[in-house]
């Protein structure tokens, strides 16, 4: 039985990627770089901030990547952005699964500063035992995330469930040793999560506490 379900944040909970797709592309336009096309960037959505741009940016060396990443941090923590919105049935499934007893948590590749930014204006935090970001780990897919919140909250990997939109998220639990669930809503193709072990993909978040009865988990 899982007692502990381990969210990702963009893609899974928040529907972001457009906001990250345009922080992206507006950095490297500010420095003066070859602007990656919206596809290129979503790929990268999941992973932390400095493996996204390095990998966006293979030609940068380290100074310039922290530059980079520090020009998308200003678009991104701009207090003029529109917040972006939850997904449908996000604030509803983790009051049902709170209802249950599951401790929650979350790991994501956003920083602390981002997430916080968002459970606050989002109110969510008040449901998440535990939660972890990519400045305070290494990124997904390396398992560290995952580790953290699993030894501060006393769980077991095979009790430990993550929910995420890509593939980073399935290695990630298939790193730790843990099992993953998938979102169809996200950066993501299902397919690219079942490949990479996803136990099933779902395109409505409301369907997964279903999921859990019909596995007598």
């Amino acid at each position: 039985m899982y007692e502990l379900i381990v969210f990702d944040w963009d893609g899974t909970l928040m529907d972001s990627e457009a906001t990250i797709v345009q922080c992206l592309r507006k950095a490297a336009a500010d420095l003066g770089y070859a602007v990656p096309d919206e596809e290129q960037a979503r790929d990268v959505i999941g992973l932390g901030l400095h493996q996204a741009v390095a990998r966006l940016f293979p030609e940068a060396d380290e100074a310039q990547v922290d530059a980079l990443a520090n020009r998308y941090r200003r678009h991104f923590l701009d207090p003029q952005r529109p917040p972006s919105p939850l997904f449908p049935g996000a604030r509803e499934l983790l009051e049902t699964l709170a209802s249950r007893d599951y401790l929650l948590a979350v790991a994501t590749g956003k920083s602390r500063r981002g997430l916080d930014m968002e459970l606050e204006h989002t109110g969510l935090g008040k449901y998440f035992h535990f939660t972890r970001c990519a400045d305070e780990a290494f990124s997904k897919p390396h398992p560290q995330m995952l580790q953290d919140v699993m030894d501060y909250l006393g769980v077991e990997k095979d009790r430990t469930l993550v929910v995420g939109d890509t593939e980073y998220d399935m290695q990630m639990a298939a790193n730790a040793g843990s099992h993953a669930i998938g979102v169809g809503h996200g950066v993501h193709h299902p397919e690219r999560l079942q490949q990479q072990g996803a136990l099933a993909v779902f395109d409505n978040l409301k369907e997964i506490p279903d999921w859990l009865k019909q596995q007598g988990i």
